[in-house]
Order: structure tokens, then C-alpha cells, then sequence
């Protein structure tokens, strides 16, 4: 596995290894010791093509995330809420897929959203800390201030994140 450091402090993506043979693949997702963060809360999503969840964020009880996606391809958005730092407000995006083995690491203070680009889309998340639900928040996926360049044009959102708050207003909190 190969830690690939990015402009945000903090972020990076992970090349994973893919093992085949005539049975199918052995995949790699993750190496504590490379990303040096205790994981104790997985879950795992199955989301559609052209449907988009986020941008999600835990407010309080801030959650850094591991996020790899075992079937599918998905667009990957991780947006920097972290007032002091210097990619506040700026977005990273990678193409996150079974075939590529390629994961990122977002620590606490980011918003992440992702698009399912395959018919289906198997992601999973290992995370620095558990769900806190009083916590949540949500920040549009079209929001003109951090103007995200998404793949699908029309997205389908969950009722509750088309409820989710403006950048400004987030910034207000």
C-alpha cells in the first residue's frame, strides 16, 4: 500500500494492492499503521448510479474517515470545514473504485459527499469516531460557494440531505 500526501493537511489517498488469480481478487483496504488512526466505528453503503449522498459532517464529535469502495465507482468529494486551516472552504475529489484500489483518508473537520457512477456502488467507511446524530450537519451539494464540479449534472438526494444548510450559513454556525 502507497500514502499519497495531498494539498490539505491531514488528507491522503492510499493505493491499495489487488491480489488476482483464477478464483477472483484478494484486495487490501486497510493498513492502520500506514494512515497511524484508531478506527472504531464501520459501516458500509450500497448506493445507485447518479445518486448523491452528502455533504456530511459531524459537528462536535468530528469524525476522520477511511472510505473505500469494494464494488462500483463513486465521484469522491471531501470539503474542508475547518475554519483555521488554509484549504478552508476548497474541495478534494478523487475517483474512488474497485478496479483502481485507490482510498482516502479525510481527517476530522471535512464534509463528505460522494456520486454513484456504476449501476451499483458498495462503499465502506471506517471512521475515528461513532455516529453522533445531535451532531450531524449537512452542506448542499450545489452549493455556488465551493462550487464542486460533479460528474452527474442532476444527482438524486435523499429528502434529508436536499434540507442540508448553505457554506455561508455553516460558516455562521
Amino acid at each position: 500500500m502507497k500514502k499519497i500526501k495531498t494539498n490539505f493537511k491531514g488528507l491522503f489517498i492510499i493505493k491499495g494492492k489487488k491480489f488476482l488469480d483464477k478464483r477472483g481478487f484478494f484486495r487490501e483496504l486497510l493498513t492502520e499503521k500506514i494512515i497511524k488512526k484508531k478506527l472504531v466505528f464501520h459501516v458500509v453503503s450500497k448506493t445507485k448510479k447518479n445518486f448523491l449522498r452528502g455533504l456530511h459532517l459531524q459537528l462536535n464529535k468530528g469524525q476522520g474517515k477511511y472510505i473505500s469502495v469494494v464494488k462500483g465507482k463513486i465521484f469522491d468529494v471531501a470539503v474542508d470545514c475547518r475554519k483555521k486551516s488554509v484549504t478552508y472552504g476548497k474541495y478534494y475529489k478523487v475517483i474512488l473504485s474497485e478496479k483502481n484500489c485507490t482510498s482516502i483518508y479525510m481527517p476530522p473537520g471535512f464534509a463528505h459527499g460522494f456520486v454513484g457512477l456504476d449501476s451499483e456502488n458498495i462503499v465502506v467507511y471506517h471512521c475515528t469516531n461513532y455516529r453522533d446524530k445531535k451532531s450531524e450537519t449537512g452542506i448542499k451539494w450545489n452549493d455556488k460557494e465551493i462550487n464542486i464540479k460533479w460528474p452527474v449534472k442532476k444527482p438524486k438526494i435523499s429528502i434529508k440531505d436536499s434540507k442540508n444548510i448553505s457554506f455561508k450559513n455553516f460558516t455562521n454556525l
